[in-house]
């Protein structure tokens, strides 16, 4: 990794990706646009024309953008877009963007969500906390609850992938990689799970929400899927899509790895129907909830 370090001790790497990330999510790069060249993103960003590669080569491994010798780096998606929740929503598919955009249009946000890492979550987030300080939004509370994985789970991926007719190499080198995949994961969420409490702390600290609470427990489960409910309204769901990707560990070793990529998912939505409590999507909300919550109890009881 480069040894360039930004403020606070992160590495340049990191503030670039998050920057580039951020830039999709707002539209300032929207779908089919091309990025601006590697040499003025560097001069811009104020990083090596190295550091901007190896970014680049990171959103291209996310879905993000399709790289072309020759031709640059084309948006293909935007795994963060924030829609109009103005707009009409699909009644059947939807993305995280416009359901947290409609939460945060309500005068009390409820969130309760099942992830893995909630890297979407807090890109969305962060999003409608600038619309809060923008005075385009004015909620009164907002209530987190959070449930990630038990640090101390082995999770199932990501996992180095070894190619058929290839030796694995020195004795514990496969085991080694998937410990620092693992320690990679993590760290991620660790970062990102700050990085909320962060966002929604300071908007209480500056008087823009009166009230703020964000819980997280962890539970001993490996999610194979993500779960995003405002209880009582709707909820989104989707399975987590197994891939084949490249990923970079800080030491520079770059791992071909199987893994999980919950960034761009389109999820299903279901909305609860107060006038049919037997339709499917007042089903499912019931379900899910309840699955939840018991979750959140047997947890709090644990403690």
């Amino acid at each position: 990794m480069s040894g360039e370090r930004g403020e606070g001790g992160g590495t340049e790497f990191q503030r670039i990706l998050e920057t580039l990330r951020t830039r999709i999510a707002d539209g300032t790069y929207a779908i089919d646009s091309h990025l601006p060249a590697q040499r003025e993103l560097a001069e811009e960003l104020g990083v090596s024309r190295d550091t901007v590669q190896r970014v680049l080569r990171e959103l291209n491994n996310e879905g993000w953008i399709k790289s072309r010798q020759g031709s640059g780096s084309r948006v293909v998606k935007s795994p963060t877009h924030l829609g109009n929740p103005k707009q009409e929503v699909p009644r059947v598919r939807a993305t995280l963007g416009t359901f947290v955009a409609r939460a945060f249009a309500q005068p009390t946000v409820r969130l309760d969500v099942f992830t893995l890492t909630s890297e979407s979550l807090d890109a969305h987030i962060r999003l409608q906390a600038e619309r809060i300080r923008l005075r385009e939004l004015s909620p009164e509370r907002i209530e987190l609850r959070m449930l990630l994985p038990d640090v101390s789970l082995e999770l199932p991926y990501p996992r180095a992938k070894v190619r058929v007719g290839e030796e694995e190499g020195e004795p514990g080198q496969l085991a080694w990689l998937n410990e620092q995949l693992q320690v990679r994961l993590r760290a991620i969420a660790r970062r990102h799970t700050i990085s909320l409490r962060s966002a929604l702390r300071d908007l209480m600290t500056e008087g823009l929400v009166p009230f703020v609470r964000m819980e997280v427990r962890h539970v001993p489960l490996a999610p194979a899927f993500k779960l995003y409910l405002r209880p009582e309204v709707e909820a989104l769901f989707g399975p987590y899509e197994v891939i084949e990707r490249s990923i970079l560990l800080e030491d520079e070793t770059e791992v071909d790895a199987l893994d999980v990529l919950g960034l761009g998912s389109t999820l299903t939505r279901h909305v609860n129907d107060e006038g049919d409590p037997d339709s499917s999507g007042s089903v499912f909300m019931e379900s899910m909830q309840g699955w939840f919550d018991s979750c959140w109890e047997f947890l709090a009881a644990a403690d």
